[in-house]
C-alpha cells in the first residue's frame, strides 16, 4: 500500500457506510418535500448526500489507482461537513431565536388577564 492509502484505509473501510448514510439522506430529502416546510429545506440533505455519495465513490477510483481521486474525495468531504457544519449552526440559532420569540408572546399575553 501506498503512504496516501494508508491515510485513506479507515475512509476506504467506512465507504460502504458512506453509501448507505449518502442514500439516507436523499431519502429524507425526498421526504420532507410532503411537507410545506420540508420544501424550502429538502434541497439541503439531498444535495449533502450526493455530496457524500460523490466522496464514497471518488475512494472507490482511489482504490483502483486513480491518482486525482483521493483529492477529490478529499474535497467532497470537506463540502459535505463545512455544509452540515453551516446548515447545523443555522438550525441551532434559529431554534434559539424562536424559543425566545415564543417566551416574549408567552410572557405578553400571559400577563393579558390580569
Amino acid at each position: 500500500m501506498s503512504n496516501d492509502n494508508n491515510l485513506l484505509a479507515p475512509l476506504m473501510e467506512a465507504r460502504t457506510w458512506m453509501k448507505v448514510l449518502a442514500v439516507l439522506l436523499v431519502i429524507d430529502g425526498a421526504m420532507m418535500v410532503l411537507t410545506i416546510w420540508g420544501i424550502v429545506v429538502a434541497w439541503l440533505p439531498i444535495w449533502l448526500g450526493v455530496v457524500l455519495y460523490q466522496a464514497a465513490t471518488a475512494l472507490d477510483r482511489a482504490e483502483g489507482g486513480d491518482g486525482g481521486a483521493a483529492a477529490q474525495a478529499m474535497g467532497k468531504l470537506k463540502t459535505f461537513f463545512t455544509v452540515g457544519g453551516v446548515a447545523a449552526i443555522v438550525a441551532v440559532v434559529v431554534t434559539v431565536l424562536s424559543a425566545v420569540g415564543m417566551m416574549g408572546v408567552g410572557l405578553m399575553f400571559g400577563g393579558m388577564g390580569h
